[in-house]
């Protein structure tokens, strides 16, 4: 039997699990065990692939990933989860580690509550009654490393739209509206203000600004004076908001506000609501990087185990 041991803990967070099953296919090309069960019992290519067929029936779920992170909003799974990625615990020995880090829970809450939401997901498996962390429970425990206060930010037992709008945020500021359209507007209001209370984004302290533009008319056949000439031109073909060009002309902003009337009358100016967006904060960008982490694990393992069931059914 081939001896290489391809361990899940060495296995980096963003490594390509397509890689990593060419690796255990080929081991299983040039093993040579001597019966069955030993190939089933002791070889860890045959349990790294057994891992991943179990996975590809629970992933085909489409509420999966609204699944996982449900599982993982729980300072007590989080911590069986840890915990099991070191050793294999049976539900007696876990319990025991349990009370150690100060949880006091029966064995059948602990099966209940917190073993059989992490079995569900497949972060952990169980064999000969001891638990064990999965490839996937491995590698969603390094992604949490990067954010400690994951299981405390986002509410549990929800419907994830906390997350759907910060893995949108990435790609850049949103308005109101297109929040709106992402979340529906009953809900838009209620999550922007959860994550607000989090420091996850900036909202705006007003719906939206006010811009001055310059229009086409040619200042040259009005008769400006020269502070209303300055605050013309102190506005860009981008338009600015008042206080912007108060800061400009050093004026305050209730003089701007006289001379941009009189430009507008001379039809020189006009205004434009421009619609402020709400953008992820350094906090929330962490956050959001690493709930994008974890829906690329879920595709690079769905994809995976796919192929291992796809092989073997071909």
């Amino acid at each position: 039997m081939s001896r290489t041991v391809l361990s899940s803990k060495n296995l980096d967070k963003k490594n390509d699990l397509a890689q990593m099953l060419k690796q255990l296919n080929k081991e299983c090309q040039n093993c040579a065990p001597l019966t069955p069960i030993k190939c089933i019992t002791r070889c860890k290519t045959w349990k790294l692939k057994n891992e991943l067929r179990k996975l590809s029936a629970k992933m085909n779920d489409p509420k999966y990933v609204k699944k996982l992170f449900n599982v993982l909003k729980n300072e007590t799974r989080v911590h069986i989860l840890q915990t099991s990625v070191k050793r294999r615990y049976s539900l007696s020995q876990l319990q025991q580690e349990l009370r150690r880090a100060g949880y006091s829970h029966s064995r059948d809450t602990i099966n209940q509550e917190y073993l059989k939401p992490l079995l569900g997901v497949g972060l952990i498996d169980e064999l000969y009654d001891q638990y064990y962390a999965t490839i996937l429970g491995n590698k969603v425990t390094t992604i949490l490393n990067d954010f400690p206060d994951f299981v405390n930010v986002l509410p549990a037992h929800s419907e994830c739209n906390e997350e759907k709008l910060l893995r949108k945020l990435l790609e850049g500021p949103k308005t109101f509206q297109e929040i709106e359209e992402l979340l529906t507007p009953a809900i838009a209001s209620r999550i922007l203000k959860r994550l607000k209370k989090e420091n996850l984004l900036i909202t705006p302290e007003e719906r939206e600004y006010v811009f001055f533009f310059r229009t086409k008319r040619n200042p040259k056949k009005e008769v400006l004076s020269l502070t209303e000439f300055n605050v013309y031109n102190s506005i860009p073909s981008m338009g600015f908001p008042v206080k912007k060009i108060a800061n400009e002309v050093q004026l305050s902003v209730r003089r701007v506000y006289k001379y941009l009337r009189g430009l507008k009358g001379k039809k020189l100016v006009f205004t434009r609501k421009t619609p402020k967006t709400y953008e992820l904060t350094s906090r929330g960008k962490k956050l959001a990087l690493l709930l994008k982490d974890l829906m690329d694990l879920v595709e690079n393992t769905w994809v995976s185990s796919l192929e291992i069931v796809n092989n073997e059914n071909s």
